[in-house]
């Protein structure tokens, strides 16, 4: 069991063993294990991890970065609230991802007012501030984010407040991404944020209806290693369960509270990812009987789909898994954190953005 010290954590020498021992569990046959986190892409990338991969043992980045994978329907909404004259408040992030005409920084340019906070609680004292207008908060976020938007939604805001709510979940997304044609997963390395909220219990359905083994990591590069040390032995031992190598944050139920915070505010709905398209039971709606607090409702907003994916540009290939950045003929050239052509150069958990600041190559 990995200890709490962040210093014993990232020692050289233990890392060296469990690549050690990484090698020694590895098969024959190539192992292509998923992740679907940005914060461990960023550990995997800044550590040079990947360096320490025995040979036929790749490790890729799927649907992980919650901007990314925001769809232009919802994205193209908030713009539109925001050309309306509403106060749109969201993360920093969703700033410059580009929408079918305009990024929500583009409106904030031409005069609209667009502000960014650091949780929904900001969006509703923005509110109260300034009950003379209408504040829009744009939820995104997976299972991590979506409790803190539930609390604001059930704690009476005020009349001129709503929510844009974009919210995904994890598992079904997985459990999609496994069900793709040409996909050949053979493990996956769960989030350790996300697990906090909904707990290893909620992967065991994953696990045993696609005999896909999985183990939730924590994000320190020996967390991350020891993980991987973790799927490779199941896969050596031919099983496919829920192994939490977390356990110090992690717990097999999760969190009551988050999770009955979630059940009061929302009722599971499918969602559109971006790159990737509709997935059903994989997003969050607010409850019809807090319609009012909906501006989706409120406003009438309509479902355009809008250009999902750019002309050469392979973010939805990195989102499912099937590229690394680098694949990508835009990445670093037309296509920078200065000049993003995709979703995933823009936010700091997406993988070409995190490759970008890394060196960009697959071995580090």
């Amino acid at each position: 069991m990995m200890t709490g010290d962040r210093f014993l954590l990232r020692d050289e020498g233990r890392g060296r063993g469990l690549a050690r021992l990484l090698k020694r569990l590895t098969p024959e046959h190539p192992i292509r294990i998923v992740h679907v986190c940005g914060t461990h892409e960023i550990t995997i990338s800044e550590h040079g991890l990947r360096h320490l991969l025995p040979e036929g043992v790749t490790v890729l980045e799927g649907p992980g970065c919650p901007v990314c994978v925001t769809s232009t329907v919802d994205l193209d909404r908030a713009v539109a609230l925001a050309e309306r004259g509403v106060v749109v408040c969201t993360f920093g992030d969703m700033m410059r991802v580009p929408g079918t005409r305009k990024t929500l920084d583009d409106v904030r340019t031409e005069g609209a007012s667009v502000h960014t906070v650091l949780s929904a609680a900001d969006a509703v004292a923005r509110a109260r501030r300034t009950p003379d207008r209408d504040v829009v908060f744009f939820a995104v976020g997976f299972e991590t984010t979506s409790p803190g938007t539930a609390a604001v939604l059930l704690d009476d805001p005020p009349e001129n407040f709503s929510v844009l709510c974009a919210h995904k979940l994890i598992p079904p997304a997985v459990g999609a991404l496994m069900d793709m044609p040409g996909t050949k997963l053979d493990g996956l390395l769960a989030p350790g944020h996300v697990s906090t909220v909904i707990g290893a219990r909620a992967y065991a359905q994953l696990a045993e209806g696609h005999r896909l083994p999985v183990v939730i990591g924590g994000f320190e590069p020996l967390d991350v290693l020891y993980a991987l040390v973790v799927l490779l032995k199941q896969l050596r031992e031919g099983r496919a369960e829920v192994e939490n190598a977390y356990p110090r944050a992690v717990s097999w139920g999760g969190s009551p509270r988050a999770q009955e915070l979630i059940r009061c505010a929302f009722v599971p709905c499918d969602a559109r990812w971006r790159g990737i398209g509709t997935i059903p039971v994989s997003g969050l709606a607010v409850r019809d009987e807090r319609a009012h607090l909906d501006a989706a409702h409120r406003y009438d907003l309509p479902e355009r789909e809008g250009q999902e994916v750019v002309p050469g540009c392979r973010c939805a290939d990195v989102l499912v898994a099937r590229a690394v950045p680098s694949d990508c003929p835009l990445f670093g050239a037309a296509c920078t954190p200065l000049t993003p052509v995709g979703p995933c150069m823009v936010g700091a958990e997406g993988a070409c953005s995190v490759w970008h600041r890394h060196g960009g190559r697959a071995g580090l």
